[in-house]
């Protein structure tokens, strides 16, 4: 399958998924990274008068900003701006501030982030109607790399079946900004953290991984620790039997 057919296969699905389920359009967050750049595109073309990016800062860097700018003014995307600082700030201030180690408060307050720009989602597609596409890819739902009920809290996945790679290479065929491709993937949680710095390996070795079972042995032993630690992010909630 050519990149053409991918991207028109995947419009399609965006397509029949938000039909089928009564949606009026799509709702995403637009970050300035490529992953989410790529699915704005997508859901644009699927519903060209429907669709609405989401801009979310909350202490975001300027950078990323200027990148969801510059995909939504080159692919005429609708956008709206939630600016979500002071909602943080005001959240921490009434939540206990106990005394953990620095790394485990700064990854609970992280999530925080993505699970305010869950609500902040949800409610533009409450009020109009839309389903949330999320912008996760194979990769990351793989090894759980997203917030349980943040950026993982959608209606649809389009890009979920896509290695890091292929979507790059999509994003290409789709016109996405060279800057934007290029720079380190970063989810913005905090001042200098990329993903791979955070996953502990590139992209390029676990798209491998993912595709061919292969991985040098310390590699593939941590690669899948956190897919089985992770397997209750890719699962509803589990539901007692009293029958049992």
């Amino acid at each position: 399958m050519n990149l053409e057919q991918l991207a028109e296969r995947l419009v399609s699905w965006i397509r029949d998924k938000v039909v089928a389920g009564g949606g009026k359009g799509v709702v995403l967050g637009l970050s300035g990274g490529v992953d989410s750049s790529v699915l704005a595109v997508l859901c644009h073309r699927a519903f060209p008068q429907t669709t609405l990016a989401v801009i979310m800062p909350c202490y975001s860097n300027r950078k990323d900003i200027e990148h969801t700018q510059m995909v939504a003014d080159k692919f005429s995307i609708p956008t709206r701006t939630v600016v979500l600082d002071s909602v943080f700030d005001a959240l921490l201030k009434v939540l206990p501030d106990d005394k953990v180690d620095p790394d485990v408060s700064r990854v609970a307050q992280a999530n925080i982030k993505a699970r305010l720009r869950m609500l902040t989602l949800y409610y533009f597609a409450n009020r109009l109607k839309y389903m949330v596409a999320g912008a996760g890819n194979r990769d990351e739902l793989s090894v759980g790399y997203f917030t349980k009920y943040g950026d993982g809290g959608v209606d649809i996945q389009p890009l979920g079946n896509m290695l890091k790679g292929q979507l790059r290479e999509l994003a290409k065929f789709l016109g996405i900004p060279e800057p934007i491709i290029n720079k380190p993937p970063s989810a913005g949680l905090w001042e200098g953290q990329t993903d791979e710095g955070e996953l502990g390996f590139s992209y390029d070795e676990l798209d491998r991984y993912l595709a061919t079972g292969e991985a040098a042995a310390e590699l593939k032993k941590r690669i899948e620790s956190m897919i089985a630690a992770s397997e209750h992010k890719r699962q509803p909630p589990p539901i007692a039997n009293f029958d049992v």
